[in-house]
């Protein structure tokens, strides 16, 4: 039956930004959410962000911040060694036990989700890629799986939105709700057709909207210095100006 999915990406611990994508979700009467990872890092209240989103996403696959934040080992600097702090040990399991991948079928069409790239977590595919890069997307690995190739592919972990449609392939990035680098205000995308249907149904395949919803960044930003996070310099200037540690690079450019 018609249906429609929220995709959204890369909370970072911004609870006022998630937060406010939730609750325009629920005003638009979406029931099902998927969240392409990085739930953690960058922003204050991991610990939080993780709780809302086991209480409200039916889909979460795991992040290169989930990863390398959930482990037991000493961080690499002292925000990232905080935010693994912050978080209970239960917090930590369930970030490392997320999957890699999700399929499902949308009017026909298989779709997939991961976080960065069907490599790996860390392995990162930028706006401005290449041909093969684009069609490497689209094919089964081991760290995807080996079920039906999908025809369309989000992703997150670049912060920043785009759609490319070729070759009969549909990638789109979701952008990041707690940390986006391509714009102010929080984005996340809707997908609209035929829920876990292998035909085409009454559609023209499958819709896809994106949204981006204002938040309070004064707020969240206040939040984490009341906290005591470090680097909340920094990371005001990302919430405010949409610039990765103060570099003009365009988050394509830039590690998230």
């Amino acid at each position: 039956m018609p249906g429609r999915i929220a995709v959204l990406s890369d909370v970072h611990g911004n609870l006022t930004a998630f937060e406010a994508v939730l609750a325009d979700i629920e005003e638009r009467g979406i029931t099902r959410v998927f969240n392409l990872g990085d739930v953690v890092g960058k922003g204050p209240r991991g610990s939080a962000a993780i709780a809302l989103t086991r209480e409200r996403c039916e889909v979460t696959v795991r992040g290169n911040w989930d990863t390398f934040i959930a482990r037991d080992e000493a961080q690499l600097w002292p925000a990232a060694q905080w935010t693994h702090d912050e978080l209970s040990a239960a917090d930590r399991e369930w970030l490392l036990a997320l999957p890699n991948a999700h399929d499902l079928v949308i009017s026909g069409q298989h779709v997939r989700f991961f976080h960065a790239s069907q490599e790996h977590e860390f392995h990162r595919v930028s706006y401005h890629h290449t041909d093969e890069q684009f069609r490497a997307m689209f094919t089964n690995t081991e760290f995807t799986g080996f079920g039906p190739a999908p025809s369309v592919v989000g992703y997150g972990d670049i912060h920043g939105t785009y759609l490319e449609v070729d070759l009969g392939l549909t990638l789109f990035n979701a952008g990041s709700v707690g940390n986006p680098l391509d714009a102010p205000g929080a984005p996340y995308v809707i997908l609209e057709g035929e829920i876990d249907s292998s035909e085409p149904g009454d559609t023209a395949g499958v819709s896809i909207t994106f949204v981006r919803v204002p938040y309070d960044v004064e707020s969240e930003i206040a939040i984490a210095r009341d906290l005591g996070m470090p680097d909340v310099e920094p990371y005001a200037l990302e919430l405010r100006d949409q610039l990765y540690r103060g570099s003009a690079l365009p988050p394509q450019s830039s590690p998230t």
